[in-house]
Parts: C-alpha cells; sequence; structure tokens
C-alpha cells in the first residue's frame, strides 16, 4: 500500500511514543508531523508491551483517517537474522522474543523493526544535521552508548544486524588496567559505553574524586567553572576523541551527528574537534560533528520513515 502517512514507534525501556508524519506530494523533506502521544513502557511484561504498540497504532490511525499504514518501529535492541528473535536489548524483557512476527500478525501489516540508533540516522540523514551527506554516523551518548550509518539516505545494518554496535567495543588507545576499572552489562570490560555514556562520565568521575555526581550535574558544573567538574569533562572530552577517531580510521563518515542526553553538552561541539586530529591516522580531521537537529524526537522521526513503501525516494 503506498501512502504519504507514515507510523513510527520509539520504545525505550520507560516510555513509549508514537508519531504520525506524512510526505507533501514528491518533495520528501517536506513533512510535517500531524500527532504525537507518549505513554509509560509496560517494563518487564512483553505482551503488554505489544499491546500497547497496538493501541498507540490504532490512535494515530484514528488521526490519520487511515488503516493499515505501515509500522516502523525502533527498540533497544536488533533483530537476528538468523533466528528472527530480539537480541542484544537492554530492555531485557524483549530478548528472546519473535517481536516483529508478533507484531505482524497482531497488526495485520508490514512492521519493520530496527535498532534505535539506527533510527538516530535515519531521521538525521533524512531531514536532520546529517541531510544531503551521503555517510552519516550517528551516536547516542545517554544512559547508555551506541550509533546507526545512514549510506546514501538507508540504514546499514550488516550481515549480523550488529553495525553501528560502536559502544561495545573497547574505548581505543586505552590501557588494559584502566579497562578493567569499567565494567560492562555484555560482560567485557571497557566498552566504550563505560566511558562515552552519561553513566561513563558518572564513573569518570566518582574514579577521579570519590564523589557520586549525575551526569548532568557534572557538565552543569563545568560549565560555571567548578574545577572537579572540568577536569572530568576534560577527561570525557578525550575519551570521546579516542572513542570516535577509532570511527573514523574505519569508516572515515561525512559527518557525526550526537543525540543523547551527553550530546546537550555545550563544551563538545567546541573542544573535541581539536582533539580528533591526536588520534586520526595522518594527524588530519576536518569530519563535523554536529547535536542531532531534532534531539529526543529523532528516534520516533527515524522509525516513521523506516516505514515508508518500499517504492518511495
Amino acid at each position: 500500500m503506498h501512502s504519504n502517512w507514515h507510523i513510527g514507534i520509539d520504545l525505550g525501556g520507560t516510555k513509549t511514543e508514537v508519531i504520525l508524519i506524512d510526505r507533501q506530494g514528491d518533495q520528501y523533506f517536506k513533512n510535517s508531523e500531524h500527532f504525537r502521544k507518549r505513554v509509560p513502557t509496560p517494563v518487564g511484561d512483553y505482551h503488554a508491551t505489544l499491546q500497547t504498540i497496538q493501541t498507540l497504532v490504532l490512535d494515530a490511525e484514528l488521526q490519520a483517517g487511515v488503516s493499515g499504514l505501515p509500522v516502523g518501529i525502533g527498540i533497544p535492541g536488533s533483530v537476528s537474522r538468523i533466528t528472527g528473535r530480539v537480541k542484544n536489548g537492554n530492555s531485557t524483557w524483549l530478548n528472546g522474543q519473535p517481536m516483529q512476527d508478533d507484531l505482524r500478525a497482531l497488526l495485520q501489516r508490514r512492521v519493520t523493526l530496527t535498532n534505535d540508533a539506527n533510527c538516530l540516522a535515519l531521521s538525521e540523514a533524512t531531514d536532520g544535521a546529517g541531510k544531503n551527506h551521503n555517510l552519516v554516523f550517528a551516536a547516542i551518548l545517554g544512559t547508555g552508548c551506541g550509533a546507526g550509518i545512514s549510506v546514501n539516505g538507508q540504514i546499514l545494518t550488516g550481515l549480523n544486524g550488529v553495525a553501528g554496535e560502536w559502544g561495545h567495543n573497547p574505548l581505543a588507545w586505552t590501557p588494559q588496567a584502566e579497562l578493567a576499572l569499567r565494567p560492562c552489562f555484555c560482560g567485557r570490560d571497557g566498552c566504550n559505553e563505560t566511558f562515552l555514556s552519561g553513566t561513563g562520565l558518572a564513573l569518570t568521575h566518582k574514579l577521579l574524586t570519590g564523589e557520586a555526581q549525575a551526569a548532568r550535574d557534572i557538565a552543569e558544573n563545568a560549565l560555571k567553572g567548578k574545577k572537579a567538574a572540568v577536569e572530568t569533562l576534560d577527561q570525557y572530552l578525550e575519551h570521546l576523541a579516542r572513542g570516535l577517531a577509532a570511527v573514523i580510521n574505519v569508516l572515515d563518515p561525512d559527518v557525526i551527528v550526537l543525540g543523547g542526553g551527553m550530546s546537550n553538552t555545550e563544551q563538545i561541539y567546541r573542544e573535541l574537534p581539536p582533539r580528533l586530529a591526536t588520534y586520526v591516522f595522518g594527524g588530519e580531521c576536518g569530519t563535523p560533528v554536529i547535536k542531532a537537529a531534532h534531539g529526543d524526537s529523532s528516534g520516533v522521526r527515524g522509525a516513521a520513515w523506516l516505514s515508508r513503501p518500499l517504492d518511495s525516494p
């Protein structure tokens, strides 16, 4: 079914959001939002999660006056190409479930699932900070840390469905003893996530000062010039430079787009770019690092673009 209407769902660990947007005529990038709703995620209850998604889809269709619209969903995990079941999800009640098949049966239509960071990449490549760039690397720096890759406006998922899972590589150019101080939920030590997420920033501060402090407070105190917070944020920027330089050395994207709570840290965009050249092979780096244009809305918007019919541009 070809339609200008698109439904996107952003399934988060604590909230689930739906959006209804449309493509006006042949101008793909001139889109508008017609409906948005956010409800609590039924944590720990797989079947209630499916029911929540169904209710939100029906609510969106009521606003559109059209039924049977395709649905795109961003999830905190990915779908295994081998089993068709969810894997790698930090919303653990989704893992091992045939969620895509279950939703297709429940909604009786085409449903496409992908990682929430892929949705960020697609959203920003479509009509955000990565628009008009061929290769976009979009990283979520939030409670966790992940990334998505868009090539020519299409998500790159990879053979194993883990393209962009940058958060679970060890932070480059880091001594083993330092990596060992940061165990990760994935079972390994020193993953990018344990350094570059908001949780990682808080851990850096605790390791440096012995004080427990929330990431947002550290960033705010650094802006105010408080010495301990400034030193912690300086260390964080050093870590982020290593993490992103490793991406540039492999992928060399046209632009890096940042989302998630840590992306609101103003110092990143001023102080990070000069640091990248220290670690990028050849000692030069012109890669722009830009804040996501759509902020917290990028995930759900990307899910909506994911749902567009296959014959859309």
